[in-house]
């Protein structure tokens, strides 16, 4: 265990110091992840923001507020890695593309991510947004059908539009995301914690 232990602090270090795509980023590379061997709960996002870059921290932001709404759980837990372990497609901010945040740099998850998840082992995996949902779940065509597929799976995965205000309309269209969906995943989401 000790050497398994080691062997995942080793890899956070590596990737600490990844410097992958540098040359195509607009700031010094940031990688901004969180995780434990043995998480209970491991959410794969997409990337950080500029918030997130210049604080170090995931999700630090409106979009964080609202995911951990939808998660129902405080601060504490959630930026606790034993609890809840945080994996970006993309580790570090990739600046801006026609006024909003670029998508996540294409390097990082065939780097860093298959290591990392043999490490988390986690309960449940949540995919937030549809740049880890392409990526892990490329059999749903769409955001929709991937969020609705994924809460009636017996497969010990959910699938979660971006918790940015620019999904607003997206939650306003599909009432049943936050009626039907957010029940269930919390009551997951407590048996991963306390289970």
């Amino acid at each position: 265990m000790e050497i398994f232990l080691k062997a995942h602090d080793e890899w956070v270090a590596k990737a600490q110091k990844c410097s992958l795509c540098a040359h195509a980023l607009p700031h010094k590379p940031n990688p901004i992840f969180s995780t434990a061997p043995f998480t209970k709960i491991l959410i794969i996002g997409q990337a950080p923001g500029l918030q997130a870059h210049e604080s170090g921290i995931a999700f630090d932001d409106a979009s964080g507020d609202r995911l951990r709404h939808w998660l129902s759980v405080n601060k504490a837990v959630f930026y606790n890695p034993k609890c809840i372990s945080i994996l970006p497609m993309g580790f570090c901010f990739p600046g801006y593309k026609n006024g909003s945040d670029a998508p996540p740099r294409k390097e990082c998850a065939p780097a860093w991510h298959e290591r990392f998840i043999a490490f988390l082992q986690p309960s449940i995996t949540i995919y937030v947004g549809r740049y880890a949902q392409q990526f892990y779940l490329p059999k749903y065509k769409t955001l929709t059908e991937a969020v609705k597929t994924t809460f009636t799976s017996p497969e010990r995965y959910f699938a979660l539009p971006h918790p940015s205000g620019r999904n607003n309309r997206w939650l306003a269209k599909n009432k049943w995301f936050e009626t039907e969906s957010l029940p269930l995943l919390q009551n997951e989401v407590f048996k991963a914690l306390h289970g």
